[in-house]
């Protein structure tokens, strides 16, 4: 049996079926909706558990001078200039709930970074080693800590819970610690991969990481954007929070335990450095390659600014601190009253396979996958949206290109059809 029908009928069904087609598709909004979010301050819940504050907004960061040379600053009528009293090599301040970089001079200038690197450290390594591990040291864990480096007295033969470790870590900015620590992540290699996959992530560019635990090593190299990056990042673990604000602690010995105190001065008042307000804590750090380094958060107001120090070159060693305070207290000031210079989020990165002399080796843990407990920004800010309209043009095109393949194919049965009939 022939079913017969016109060619005017034939095209208008392929008509039909390519605007069906295109109504199913898509837009981009709809291919790249916003996921659920539930707003939480810093430091709620327990553990490395945490929810993650809700977008203020949903449009793109602001546009970036950071990568320019000298203070970027974009104050409105009746803020005050940035302080001009800042002689640190590098620095930035910025809202580290938003992340908007309210203030910054050579944000991207590659430093070393000394013990302010031991923020990514913990970024990477703290959702593998929650505070209740316990390990026992060998002299292996040992062995290769770098003479005249700081410690905080990790003793092999002792078994030491890893909350104990941390602590030693982030007060005493204990390098034996560290390699403790990374030795139960893995090893010191793996460890650096697992850190400069984790800053691949977050968008530090600037960032290579050699040695772990931030002593001067050739090519180890961080920036004060960098590092705002990983503190900002680290103010979403519960973990993190409660370790960087200890003040003081003690440390388990053979059958007794000691005192530790936080090197951040500008958290303990030590030394006749004043205790700032709202401090949060973080880190800081020196050596003779890096001077002085800090990476400091302070909230005040319903607001939490984070701010980075390389390196002043006036004032002395406690310099570092009187210039973050000047930066948190114009940071506070103007929060919500400057333009952002640019944004802490991480930007659009190219998706070309990385060759092989720049890809880091991952480790048994690699930070590039997803981990219980993994500190991460909130959602949208690594995309902005503008793969979901190129996904949906595509799709479009796509279809469209085949229900006209479809009505060319049915017109030619149709003369192919007529023929017959002709001959017949």
């Amino acid at each position: 049996m022939t079913i017969g029908f016109s060619a005017r009928t034939a095209v208008s069904c392929s008509a039909l079926c390519l605007v069906g087609a295109l109504a199913l598709t898509p837009g981009p909004a709809a291919a790249h909706g916003p996921a659920d979010t539930t707003a939480d301050g810093f430091g709620a819940g327990t553990g490395n558990a945490h929810t993650e504050p809700t977008p203020p907004s949903i449009a793109k960061p602001p546009r970036s001078t950071l990568d320019r040379p000298g203070t970027q600053a974009r104050p409105r009528a009746g803020v005050p200039g940035v302080p001009r009293d800042i002689s640190a090599r590098s620095w930035l301040v910025a809202d580290a709930d938003t992340g908007e970089v309210l203030a910054a001079h050579d944000a991207h200038r590659r430093l070393p970074p000394a013990s302010t690197l031991k923020t990514l450290f913990a970024v990477t390594v703290l959702p593998v080693l929650p505070p209740g591990v316990r390990h026992t040291v060998t002299e292996a864990d040992l062995a290769d800590v770098s003479p005249g480096s700081s410690v905080v007295g990790v003793r092999a033969g002792r078994t030491y819970q890893a909350s104990d470790l941390w602590r030693g870590v982030f007060l005493n900015s204990g390098n034996d610690a560290v390699h403790v620590l990374a030795g139960m992540n893995g090893g010191w290699r793996s460890t650096a991969a697992q850190m400069q996959a984790k800053a691949q992530a977050l968008g530090a560019r600037d960032t290579r990481v050699v040695s772990p635990d931030g002593y001067d090593s050739p090519g180890q190299v961080s920036s004060a954007y960098d590092l705002a990056v990983f503190g900002r990042a680290g103010l979403r673990s519960t973990d993190f929070v409660r370790y960087c604000a200890t003040a003081h602690a003690t440390f388990p010995a053979d059958g007794w335990a000691y005192k530790i105190q936080n090197t951040n001065r500008l958290l303990t008042g030590a030394d006749g450095v004043a205790p700032y307000p709202g401090l949060i804590g973080i880190k800081n750090g020196y050596t003779s390659q890096a001077g002085s380094t800090l990476v400091a958060a302070a909230r005040r107001g319903g607001h939490t600014l984070v701010v980075t120090v390389m390196d002043p070159q006036e004032g002395g060693g406690f310099a570092v601190y009187e210039e973050a305070r000047s930066l948190l207290d114009w940071g506070f000031k103007g929060v919500g009253r400057v333009e952002p210079v640019g944004s802490l989020l991480p930007r659009p990165v190219s998706r070309a396979t990385p060759s092989p002399a720049t890809a880091p080796r991952p480790g048994p843990a690699s930070a590039t996958a997803p981990q219980a407990g993994l500190a991460v920004l909130p959602p949208g800010d690594a995309d902005d949206g503008s793969d979901g309209a190129l996904d949906w043009l595509v799709t479009t095109g796509a279809i469209a290109g085949a229900a006209g393949f479809g009505a060319g194919a049915v017109v030619l049965a149709l003369r192919f059809q007529g023929r017959r009939s002709a001959r017949r």
